[in-house]
């Protein structure tokens, strides 16, 4: 078992090794000062998730460069070295590898997202206006978003990334986005090791097993009706200081996330784009290594379902997309 994992990963450093005379290239068009640095070439990846991000990286990287670094005379004014940093650094977090691209140009204005997304009508500007700043970022993984008042032959901030996000998504990846007006951005990519076996944690709801990665879980905590609070008229749990939206499994399922029996008696702790969310079942099953079994053209588009496996009794157990489901 182990040796046919292995012989399936690759070196990251087989997709990162072109980057540097990339980033060489397109500094020197952009008429910008650039040092690029790669850290942590050493994790390994499976051959398909590897064959799927190899287009992403060089979409952020050609972002950063055009949209990112300000001009050498720009960062001077700012009090800022002429020289610009890229970082890119790789490394493993659980059964997950982490790839972040980091820049210290001139980051991502909030008010200026929120005025692009009006201006391209994407969203009124009332609702622009109740948007929190990590909200207002989000905005850039919306089709056809863009902050580029021109387009330029190297990129445009934005553009593209809502297709770089339904790429990870496909392999049950992520995309996080940090940023900070005058002082940087932070892109991270949160990938799975392999498509082939994960690890998941079967749950029970209305009777049925579904398997869910144990990547998108935290924690598992167990549910009594005094611990519901509401807010809002939405249920919520209170964990440690921190507030985590209350759905049902059974609900998300028929595309009411507030509906479901109430009834349940386990909340699993899960984030969907860095938010946090509490996901109740009815019961526990264990934790196992699953193989992943692809569901074919037509039922992979089902929203929420990231695939299916067959459980050693024999019987068919859904793998939920938290991300897509939720």
């Amino acid at each position: 078992h182990e040796g046919i994992m292995k012989a399936r990963l690759l070196p990251l450093r087989s997709i990162l090794s072109k980057f540097p005379r990339m980033v060489r290239d397109l500094s020197s068009r952009c008429g910008k000062l650039v040092d690029f640095e790669i850290r942590g070439e050493r994790p390994e990846l499976d051959k398909t998730v590897l064959e799927a991000i190899d287009d992403p990286p060089i979409h952020i990287l050609r972002n950063a460069i055009d949209h990112g670094i300000e001009m050498p005379d720009e960062r001077r004014t700012r009090g800022k070295p002429e020289r610009g940093k890229i970082t890119l650094s790789a490394w493993y977090q659980e059964n997950q590898v982490l790839i972040q691209v980091k820049d210290d140009g001139a980051g991502i204005d909030p008010d200026r997202v929120r005025e692009s997304a009006v201006n391209k009508g994407l969203i009124t500007r009332e609702a622009a206006a109740r948007l929190s700043d990590r909200e207002a970022l989000e905005l850039i993984f919306t089709p056809g978003f863009s902050t580029a008042r021109t387009a330029t032959e190297v990129s445009g901030r934005g553009v593209g990334l809502d297709v770089v996000r339904s790429n990870l998504e496909r392999i049950n990846g992520h995309i996080e986005i940090k940023s900070q007006a005058g002082i940087g951005t932070s892109v991270i990519l949160r990938l799975p090791l392999t498509l082939a076996i994960v690890r998941a944690l079967l749950v029970e709801c209305s009777g049925i097993t579904y398997a869910i990665p144990t990547s998108s879980v935290e924690e598992v905590l167990v549910v009594q009706r005094e611990d519901i609070k509401t807010i809002k008229g939405k249920a919520a749990l209170t964990v440690r200081g921190s507030v985590f939206p209350l759905v049902s499994l059974e609900g998300c399922l028929k595309d009411d996330p507030w509906m479901g029996n109430g009834n349940f008696k386990y909340a699993v702790l899960t984030r969907s784009h860095d938010e946090p969310l509490a996901l109740g079942v009815d019961g526990l099953i264990g934790e196992e290594e699953i193989v992943v079994k692809e569901l074919g053209r037509i039922l992979s588009r089902l929203k929420g379902i990231g695939g299916a496996t067959i459980l050693p009794q024999g019987d068919p157990a859904v793998i939920l997309d938290t991300n897509s489901l939720l």
